[in-house]
This record gives C-alpha cells, structure tokens and sequence, in this order.
C-alpha cells in the first residue's frame, strides 16, 4: 500500500514539476474536499517565502474566493498553528519559524459551523523566495528595441518571463531572458526586447524569478503597461508676437503628436527665462496638455524650449528665440540707473555683439533684490544693453532701456585728450547699384572693442574730384544702420566717399572709397532705341521695294520700243524666182494692250510674217538711212538672241504700218 502511494505521489509530481517548474518539496501531498452543502470554499494552497535571499522575514499568502467579513483562517505551519480573521496574508520573523528542514503547510477556513482545508505542501522555508511584482516599469526606445527598467529585487541577475503585443491586437509574444543590473543610486533591472517597431505602440507585461534561490517562486504579474510610439521628431512650433506698452504677448502653437504616441498620454513642457507668472528674471517650467500657451514677456531677449513627453521619453527640444525689442532712439544710460534696486524690479546686462547693436540671447548680469551685481565685473568700454523690468500685476514690464558703457562717461580728461575715439574705421566699405546720380554705400560696423566708447553715428561724406566745386557734402547716419544711398550725384563725375564712427570723444579713422557715376540716360538708353528703329526700318523698306516690284510688273507691265525698220531683200545673180513673191500669214498673233485706252485705238491687226527669202538677181533698193536701220536693228537682235538664224530673227519681229516690234523683251 505504501509503495502504490508513493508510486502515485512520483508520477503527481513529475507532471505538477513539469507544468509549474517548482521544486518537488513543494507539491500538494494531501487535497481535503470540503463535505456537499457545505457553506464553505476551500482556499488556495498557502505560499510561504522571503522577498529575497537576504531578507530576514516570511511572508505567507493564500487567496479564498469569498466576501464574507466572518470568515477566519487557521495557517498550519508543521506543529505551528496561527490565527487569522478574514486576512489572507501574514508576516513573521525567523525566529517564529522553522526555516532550515521541510515542514507541511496549509490553511483552513471556517464560515459559521462549516470547515475547510486547502491542499498540503512541504517546503524548506529558507530555500523559498517569491519576488514581489515588478512595479513602476520605464520604458524607452533605443532604435528598434524596448528597454523596460524597474526596482531590483536584489544584488543578483532575475529570470524575467515578458509577454507583449501590439496595442491593436489579442495575442501575446512571450519571451524568457535574464535581466541586466544597472548601476544607479538606486539599483535597476533593464531588460530589452528586440527587433520591435519603433512607430508602434505595444502593452507588455511581465513577472520575476530568482536566481539565487533553491526553491524560486515566480512572482505576481506586474500591471500590463502601454509601450508608446517614440517621439522621433521635435514639435514644429509657430511663435505670433504682439507688441505692446512695455510688453509683448507671445503665442506658441504647435501641432499635436502621432496617435501612436499619445496612446498613453502625453505632455508638453515649456521652459522659459522669463515666467508670465512670477516676477521677470525668473526661469520656470510649464507643464500642459494642450497644444496653445501664451505668454507675456518684457523687451529683453527670451529664450522658449517647447518639449512632449509620453512614457517612452522626450522629442526634441524645439527651440525658439524672441529677439530683444530695442528702441530706435537708444540713447547711452545715465546715472538714475545706480539707484538702489527695488522690489518686483530686476535688472538685466546683455553684451552687445560685434557687428551690431543686437544683444546676446543670455544675460551677462542680472540683478534683483536678492541677487547683486559686482559692477567691477562689467568690462570697460565694452557696450551693454541695459533693461530694467518691473512686475506689475503678475505681468514683467520694461520700464527702463539704454546703452551702458561702464567707464566712459567717467573718464573726461581721457576724452578731451582725444584718446576715446574709435580705434578702426568702418571694414569692407563697398559701393553698389550706381546710376547716373545715386549710388549705394554699405560697410561693416565697428567692432565693439575697437568702439571705445558709445558710437552715437556715422559720419558720411562725398566730394566731387577734378572739379572746381570742392564743396563736401556729409550725412549723420544712426549707428544701427550699415548702409545709405546717395542721391542728386552729378551725371558722368568721380566722387571721393568717406565714412567714420563717431563716440562722444570725436570722429575715428576713415574708410574711403572712390565711384564714378554713369553718364545720362538718353545718351545711352537713346542711342541704343535709336539703332533698334534704325534696322527695323531698313527691314521694312526691303520688303516694301520687293512688294512694289512684284505689284508692277502684274499692274503695269513693260512698254515694248519701236523700231523702224525697212526691210530690203538682196537677190542674188543668176537666181530666179521659183514662186511667186507674195505675203503668206500662217500664225494670226492679236498684240495684247497695254491698257484700255491702248485697246480701243488698235484699229487693225497684228499678224506675225513669214519672209521666204529667196536669191533673186535683183535686189529691191530702198534708202541708204533704211539700209543701216535694217541693219543696226538685225545686228542688235543678234548680239541679244545669238543662237537664232536670220529667218527666225525676222519672224520675231512684228511689225503694224510699217513699224516694227521686239516682242523678246515682253517674254522677259
């Protein structure tokens, strides 16, 4: 009977071993199944442990599934037995127990006359630890893995079981892997879980097991956490800015984050050197939710850095300047500015910069009630931007602003030597966008340290050169401004320009530089229009001459010469006539008219002749004059149509009463 129970106890184990992974000591040897009716259910076995290898206390804990207020407990310790009423959890010191050999334990619950037990196990209590749920879980990205981190439970390395999934699904992943010890004031687990997406929000959740211990207990699950999307990008921040009497309101707007990050919440945090809520000079943080603040700020510089947060981290910092508002009549400070500091007021030094009258985006010095200012650490001849402030109505207001110089005005045996004017003269003097009587004149500003002293203007002259007119022309201009245009210059002349800086001692070195003005405007611009109508109009005769040609010779054709001619037919000796001398028409030829009027006077018709020339001992004489007419007209026929016979010759022309026609030039 013996062997068949414990044959049976080996094979319960092995498999409660195989499921539950706890060591054999401490498997139910014994189940009491409470009697039918009764009004009582039965609790959970009780776990007994340490919180950790080092801890002299034990904790026991068991769970009954009841609301009933007059329940009570009795916990079996080996012999030992206490008492509870409706608690399911004690605490006890090590000498209460017995720690270092296996003892049985269990629980058993009473409701009115009804009992009972839980199941029965055996432990070594001193080989027990149970960590406590790991509480307070940070979470943070690093690429594409999440770094979970919280509390240590000890010295030692835990075995950490983690189950996560996507915030829009129903499975788990799970994972098992030891934890990592952080060194920090106070001791850290980290664990990472790899290859995950960054862009994506997770719930993780995860339990703790000693390394350390013969009999490990996993702990509790730790309350399931919401992994958001990292805040990859800094906010993009749209700053308005008002202007107001000693103050401007600043309005910051920024577009919310991705929903996969906010998934959790999130908040923004705003930091600024100037507090709309507190007296100026003042730095403070701002926390919020909404994406809108808006701000009242004094006229010196303020700096904004605008920051979200959820629980993976922090964005970028987007950073915003506010530029100081600085007074187009500043004038150099006084003395009323060494009175004592009042209360609510705060000073500011900002150390100009050395191309311009722009003060740094930090103050040198500050100064309020509390805090004073060691004015031997101001430097001398050096210019500072000086702002007083005052709190009025829990809003900073600017009541004062000039330019402070520390030892200028208290040098004046220095100054009337002369010695405090500026050291350099304006750099990089260049001149620009010149006509025929302007031009512009730019330069660099002097360098703060090579001022000396306050540099209340420029002074800019110009001289005309080889001219009798020597008169020299200048302008003051404001020390804020790098740049002025010269006007009513003379056409086509040199001009010989000059600027200085100018401090209460007097004028510094000059920069010079020289220019020539471009001659006048219709002497170039209207030679220029002048050679474009030009061509444009020889273009335009070329095509009427061709257009008129064209039209003439189809309107008004060529007039044909006359020529007279009387033609004399030499007959050659011993030739006879084998026909009859007669005139044949074979072609009928109608001459065109050269005009209606033509037309109407041709009053006969124009036949084309066929000549039979023919040897004939006898030749019809005519006179002399008509012989050489004959003659000279067949001559120029010939020069002009050399490839023609005589015959042909003499059947082109045509002839009306006696006169004859060179029709070849109508052909033309």
């Amino acid at each position: 009977m013996y062997c068949h129970v414990a044959y049976v106890l080996c094979n319960f184990e092995q498999r409660m071993w195989e499921e539950t992974k706890q060591p054999l000591h401490t498997l139910t040897v014994f189940q009491h199944v409470p009697p039918k009716g009764s009004k009582c259910v039965a609790p959970s076995s009780p776990q007994c442990f340490r919180r950790n290898n080092e801890s002299p206390d034990y904790e026991c804990e068991w769970r009954m599934n009841t609301t009933r207020s007059d329940v009570t407990f009795d916990l079996h310790l080996g012999k030992q037995t206490f008492k509870f009423k409706a608690e399911t959890h004690a605490e006890f010191r090590e000498e209460q127990l017995i720690k270092y050999r296996p003892v049985d334990i269990w629980v058993e619950a009473r409701v009115e006359d009804s009992t009972c037990s839980s199941n029965r196990t055996s432990v070594v209590l001193n080989e027990t630890v149970k960590f406590k749920a790991p509480q307070d879980i940070l979470v943070s990205w690093i690429q594409n893995h999440l770094k979970l981190t919280w509390m240590a439970a000890e010295k030692h390395p835990a075995l950490v079981e983690v189950w996560f999934r996507k915030a829009d699904t129903l499975s788990w992943e799970k994972r098992q892997d030891l934890t990592e010890l952080m060194p920090s004031k106070n001791l850290m687990y980290m664990l990472v879980i790899k290859h995950l997406q960054k862009h994506t929000a997770y719930q993780v959740r995860l339990r703790q097991q000693t390394k350390a211990a013969l009999n490990p207990l996993w702990s509790d699950w730790s309350p399931t956490v919401i992994a958001p999307a990292e805040l990859e990008h800094k906010l993009d921040v749209n700053m308005t800015l008002e202007a107001l009497e000693g103050v401007r309101k600043v309005t910051l707007v920024w577009k919310p984050v991705q929903p996969s990050a906010a998934v959790s919440g999130v908040a923004y945090f705003l930091n600024d050197t100037q507090s709309s809520r507190r007296c100026p000079c003042k730095k403070k943080q701002h926390r919020m939710e909404e994406t809108e603040y808006t701000y009242y700020v004094s006229y010196s510089p303020v700096s904004f850095s605008v920051v979200a947060r959820n629980a993976a981290g922090y964005s970028p910092q987007a950073a915003i300047q506010v530029p100081a508002e600085v007074a187009h009549d500043l004038q150099p400070c006084n003395k009323t500015m060494d009175k004592k500091v009042k209360k609510s007021t705060c000073r500011e030094w900002y150390e100009l910069q050395g191309e311009d009258l722009r003060p740094e985006s930090v103050p040198s010095f500050t100064e309020t009630t509390r805090k004073k200012v060691n004015r031997n650490s101001i430097k001398d001849y050096v210019g500072y931007l000086y702002f007083e402030h005052l709190c009025v109505q829990n809003t900073p207001k600017t009541v004062n602003m000039c330019l402070y110089y520390r030892n200028e005005n208290a040098l004046t045996q220095s100054l009337l030597l002369g010695l405090l004017v500026p050291k350099k003269a304006p750099q990089e003097l260049v001149a620009s966008n010149q006509t025929r009587n302007s031009v512009t004149v730019s330069w660099n500003a002097i360098p703060v340290v090579e001022r000396r002293g306050f540099l209340i203007h420029y002074n800019l002259c110009s001289v005309i050169i080889h001219s009798q007119d020597k008169e020299k022309q200048c302008h003051l201009i404001p020390a804020s401004l790098l740049k002025f245009q010269l006007e009513n210059l003379r056409p086509n002349a040199t001009y010989n320009i000059s600027v200085a800086g100018v401090t209460a001692a007097g004028e510094g070195p000059k920069a010079t530089i020289t220019i020539s003005t471009l001659l006048l405007s219709f002497m170039n611009g209207g030679l220029k229009l002048g050679l474009v109508f030009a061509t444009i109009f020889i273009l335009l005769l070329i095509v009427c001459m061709c257009i008129c040609k064209r039209m003439k010779k189809k309107i008004c054709p060529p007039v044909p010469k006359p020529t007279f001619l009387k033609l004399a037919f030499n007959q050659p000796v011993n030739q006879t006539w084998t026909q009859e001398e007669h005139e044949e028409v074979e072609h009928d030829v109608t001459l065109q008219p050269l005009s209606e009027t033509l037309a109407k006077n041709a009053n006969e018709t124009v036949m084309s002749l066929h000549i039979d020339i023919r040897t004939t001992d006898s030749m019809v004489s005519e006179e002399t004059n008509g012989d050489n007419l004959i003659s000279k007209a067949l001559t120029d026929s010939k020069e002009e149509m050399p490839n023609m016979g005589e015959e042909d010759l003499l059947a082109s022309l045509l002839y009306r009463k006696g006169l004859v026609f060179d029709m070849k030039t109508d052909s033309g």
